[in-house]
């Protein structure tokens, strides 16, 4: 065989690959500081196909310029590498930058030297990952072409290997990954990458499904569940919207006659699993080869199985995004349709949340039976009155979500809609709502903001006593962020111990002498204090820190009472503010016990004071606890008189020893009028025979106006501010020198 024979033997060898790629070209890079080297590489090589294709030759006539070169495009099949460069090891220094650096694991590297004594040892091949490694001299066109052809056969397996490990890689992660929205589709385009890899194609497919869609409800529509390539973005359509028809033709075909179909430009695999079909459309070029058949009949087989469980995967999805009840949208549903609603920036939309009002109750009265048939039937007439104008989501118990123009989305429409009752199973109920708006012209919108925000008007409204909607405004935004900083910082303080507790003096009228004291809790800052605790106690209640608060305060009075109750004119008990979740507490008594015995101290030297609208608001709680208190031995005491609600009757039934009235009726007191309040408590309870305190009094005119009236004790300003514990004890020795002295 001659010289040319044999080169014509080898680059016209039969390959599965030969034809179907005639357009691309084997990048090959040759680096060497000779241009002789590249000249004669070129001549060698000059118009030479192998496997199938044309060579694209490039140079670099240094180390430098190769890595330059190929940190710009890494699509080099082979590389010829001179080993001596810049430096003796500049070839080998490449080597590892192309492997460790640009990580290009399947380029085939040949080394090229002309100086045999500088040939690498055997074990530089493993370190360094070198395919080849030839002297220039012995490389002969013919040996040259046979090392590039063989070099571009190992090239060819590694990336088919490549190829087929990224298509099952990603088919194990869709499987894996099934619950998320677009697992479907995930899993049909790592079947267009193992098939393509498989058959060594460009990816350029369809895989499309008969019987309906996730999101579609015509079971004998053609839709298009996964592509790739040019038509990656028609993922979701229906087939018969494709441009190119031709792509259309074939795939109805392939389902229609329910087998593969091989045309001279395509194939189209036929799938099957149970009534579950589907087609791969696939860019062939050139018609497949008998073996490619065989493979595609193969692969074929064993991927039908799998669009078995489409329809399973489309009801996991299903009940992922929707309301198993009212089959409405979820939450997690909502706040996407929330998401693409404020992307679409039309100020015209509203989000509303309405809460059904007492619905709690009707579960108790009725069952939980009633119950979810009204909530049923609450969807329906929401359904109905959007029309399909907007989304109807329900988003917690008994919340339903809206978005849709204000048109059909604002409190005078929605609440016509509930002016009949709705039907529960046998029942005909009224159904009152709460809601909160949110318009979508407000800051920062994505659609957990626009649910806080509908979120934050609908909790105002359900506090509201007056108004049963709210609309959002970015002030209510603001109070929150300010309350929730305000806990923050509270509880952090209190955890480090920067809280106080302070006393006010509590003086007889009729003799002058101390005959309690107040403790009042205070937070101290380094300019004054923080906040009031008219501020700060309520958000300590409703963050639920309250109860440690309060426990932490009882401790201190007491331990400070036990300080000072054997000094001369010391007061008789300490007054303590106790609050509802501390009642509610079942350890609450037992721990007034505790701290009292822990400080030595009777019962009766401790007072415990609750506001009238406590008393009031769960009377059951409050007569039980207070009873329980009052078998102890403590004095208890209605702070703020006057400002509640509270009934004779109900007066009557609680175990008391003190009302304190309301500072706002003693600052009414002025030349000897408007004390009628005044007037009317200290009255009540000198009939209920109870004592009776003033709180804040400021001058010597509201004193003996409140002396005239048979007021026995009295708070203020003007006989002390609240002070620490160490001020007390200087002021009640003061104050008891100067009553001596008089």
């Amino acid at each position: 065989m001659t010289g040319s024979d044999e080169i014509d033997s080898l680059i016209d060898d039969d390959d599965p690959a030969k034809g179907r790629h005639g357009s691309d070209m084997w990048q090959i890079l040759v680096v060497d500081d000779d241009h002789e080297v590249h000249a004669a590489t070129d001549f060698a090589l000059h118009a030479v196909r192998i496997l199938g294709r044309p060579l694209a030759i490039s140079h670099a006539h240094s180390a430098m310029e190769a890595r330059e070169m190929l940190a710009a495009n890494r699509d080099f099949s082979v590389v010829l590498l001179d080993v001596v460069m810049e430096t003796e090891d500049a070839g080998l220094a490449m080597v590892g930058y192309i492997r460790d650096t640009l990580h290009m694991p399947e380029c085939r590297i040949i080394l090229r030297t002309g100086q045999p004594g500088y040939a690498p040892e055997l074990s530089v091949f493993n370190d360094y990952d070198i395919n080849d490694y030839r002297t220039k001299a012995e490389l002969t066109r013919t040996r040259l072409i046979t090392a590039i052809t063989s070099a571009l056969r190992s090239y060819e397996q590694i990336r088919t290997i490549a190829e087929n490990r990224r298509g099952l890689e990603m088919i194990v992660h869709a499987a894996a990954d099934l619950m998320e929205v677009r697992a479907i589709n995930t899993f049909a385009e790592g079947v267009l990458t193992q098939v393509a890899a498989l058959l060594k194609l460009p990816l350029d497919g369809i895989v499309c499904a008969q019987r309906g869609s996730p999101c579609a409800t015509d079971p004998d529509r053609l839709y298009i569940v996964g592509a790739a390539g040019r038509l990656a973005s028609h993922i979701a359509e229906p087939l018969e919207q494709l441009d190119d028809k031709s792509v259309v033709a074939a795939i109805e075909g392939c389902v229609t006659s329910g087998e593969h179909r091989f045309g001279d430009d395509h194939t189209v695999v036929y799938l099957k699993s149970g009534d579950q079909e589907a087609a791969v459309y696939l860019n062939t070029t050139n018609p497949v080869t008998n073996s490619d058949r065989q493979l595609i009949e193969v692969f074929a087989a064993s991927i039908s199985a799998c669009f078995g469980n489409v329809k399973l995967v489309e009801r996991l999805h299903y009940t992922a995004y929707h309301d198993g009840l009212t089959q409405l949208p979820n939450r997690t549903r909502f706040i996407l349709d929330l998401d693409e609603a404020a992307g679409k920036d039309n100020a015209d939309d509203v989000v509303a949340l309405l809460d059904l009002q007492h619905f709690a109750d009707l579960n108790d009265g009725l069952g939980h039976e009633a119950g979810n048939a009204l909530l049923i039937s609450v969807a329906a007439r929401l359904q109905q009155h959007m029309n399909g104008t907007g989304v109807v989501a329900r988003i917690g118990a008994d919340v339903f979500g809206l978005i849709g123009p204000e048109s059909r989305v604002n409190p005078e429409v929605l609440f016509d809609c509930f002016v009949s009752p709705c039907r529960a199973g046998d029942h005909l109920l009224p159904v009152a709502i709460t809601a909160g708006f949110c318009r979508l012209l407000e800051g920062d919108r994505t659609g957990i903001s626009l649910l806080k925000r509908a979120n934050i008007a609908l909790n105002r409204a359900k506090r509201s006593l007056h108004n049963s909607y709210e609309y959002f405004i970015p002030e209510m935004e603001d109070n929150t962020r300010w309350r929730l900083e305000i806990i923050r910082r509270l509880r952090d303080d209190f955890n480090h111990g920067n809280l106080a507790v302070w006393y006010q003096p509590q003086i007889s009228l009729a003799t002058g002498r101390v005959t309690g004291i107040e403790a009042l809790i205070r937070w101290p800052g380094d300019e004054g204090f923080v906040q009031p605790p008219s501020v700060f106690i309520p958000l300590a209640e409703y963050s639920g820190l309250i109860v440690e608060i309060g426990d932490w305060v009882l401790d201190a009075a007491c331990a400070a009472f036990r300080e000072i109750r054997h000094l001369p004119g010391a007061p008789a008990y300490v007054a303590v503010n106790v609050s509802m979740p501390q009642f509610r507490s079942k350890r609450f008594a037992h721990h007034v016990e505790a701290v009292l015995a822990r400080n030595e101290l009777p019962a009766s030297t401790l007072e415990l004071e609750i506001t009238e609208s406590l008393a009031m608001d769960e009377p059951k709680v409050v007569l039980s606890s207070l009873q329980n208190l009052k078998k102890i031995g403590l004095r208890i005491a209605i702070d703020d008189f006057g400002t509640g609600y509270s009934s004779l009757a109900h007066l009557r039934e609680l175990p008391l020893d003190c009302l304190k009235i309301d500072r706002s009726f003693i600052s009414e007191i002025s030349g000897g009028q408007g004390g009628m309040f005044a007037e009317t408590i200290i009255s009540l309870g000198q009939k209920l025979g109870v004592g009776i305190v003033a709180e804040g009094v400021e001058t010597p005119e509201q004193a003996g106006f409140l002396r005239g009236l048979g007021c026995p004790t009295a708070q203020g300003f003007l006989y002390a501010r609240p002070m620490p514990l160490g001020e007390l004890m200087a002021w009640l020795q003061a104050h008891n020198t100067k009553l001596d002295a008089n």
